[in-house]
């Protein structure tokens, strides 16, 4: 058994000062979902190093806007909005068909949580499965080359300590047969986040592209809309900086130079559970299986290229 990763960072510590020393000047990243929350202050730190940041957003007005911010509070203009659609794989389709440089950051931020009723996407998926996972495996893997070009390539799959409730229930993806339950629903999609990097690390850490997982913590964020907000205790409450840092260190600290296919929270590699503990920290066996994640890349492959070929 490998020995858990840590780093001088923990709870309380934020994106600028995880940032702090790193300078990604000619680097390019991609921010899902980073017109507010944990991901505006992803985009704020990469682009305060000199990296240059695309928000990928259902909303461009919104995403121009917080780019518009984001170079008044750091003094520079490397920050743009795209429209992205995690739901709509057409959507998905465009925004990898319009990009046409080397990639070396790819933050897979943007999620919905617990919708209070079962919603399906045109394909009829889940929508929360639709949107957090395979929306992101799809634009991942039609980025892949984009990533290779960049020599050494990092994506970022923002997970959850909701992967603690469900693992990737295969014969049932959809709710076809289970009574809808909009956490498991979540839980489910937050395992396969995990899994996702596990699986690119395995098939492209050749090609030079790694992958890690990550736990923000409790934020309060627009993303507990349907769950009346946080229910952690509040000493367990960050602030989206003090969130997005976990994020910041996969994506762009040099202590994690060639590493892949883990999860981490608080700035340092989460402990792998085998049951949930009662203050819901480290990641469930299951979502970080290696049978699982290749399992479930060769089913999410099968099922995007299905929906496209429905359309």
């Amino acid at each position: 058994m490998t020995e858990r990763i840590t780093t001088p960072f923990g709870f309380a510590s934020t994106a600028d000062e995880v940032i702090d020393g790193v300078d990604l000047t000619g680097q390019r990243a991609i921010v899902t979902g980073g017109a507010g929350g944990i991901g505006i202050e992803t985009a704020r730190a990469l682009a305060r190093a000199g990296a240059e940041v695309v928000l990928a957003v259902r909303r461009v007005g919104a995403g121009e806007e917080a780019a518009a911010e984001i170079a008044t509070s750091i003094g520079a203009d490397r920050v743009t909005a795209r429209e992205l659609d995690l739901a709509d794989q057409d959507s998905v389709r465009r925004f990898v068909a319009g990009w046409d440089q080397p990639l070396h950051m790819l933050i897979n931020n943007a999620g919905i949580m617990a919708l209070p009723e079962l919603q399906r996407t045109a394909e009829g998926w889940e929508m929360q499965f639709a949107t957090n996972f395979l929306g992101h495996f799809a634009l991942t893997v039609g980025l892949h080359d984009a990533l290779a070009a960049a020599g050494r390539a990092r994506v970022v799959s923002v997970s959850s300590s909701g992967n603690l409730f469900s693992p990737v229930v295969f014969d049932d993806l959809h709710f076809a047969f289970r009574p809808y339950d909009p956490l498991l629903a979540y839980g489910q999609s937050k395992s396969a986040e995990a899994l996702l990097a596990v699986e690119v690390t395995r098939r492209w850490s050749g090609d030079g592209i790694w992958s890690n997982a990550l736990n923000p913590g409790a934020i309060a964020t627009g993303l507990q809309k349907h769950t009346g907000g946080l229910k952690s205790p509040k000493e367990m409450h960050k602030t989206p900086q003090q969130g997005a840092a976990t994020s910041v260190l996969l994506a762009a600290s040099p202590l994690l130079d060639g590493v892949g296919g883990r999860y981490f929270e608080d700035c340092v590699e989460a402990p792998v559970v085998t049951e949930r503990p009662v203050d819901y920290a480290g990641v469930a066996a299951y979502a970080v299986d290696p049978g699982n994640a290749e399992r479930l890349w060769n089913v999410a492959s099968d099922l995007v290229a299905a929906g496209a070929g429905a359309r």
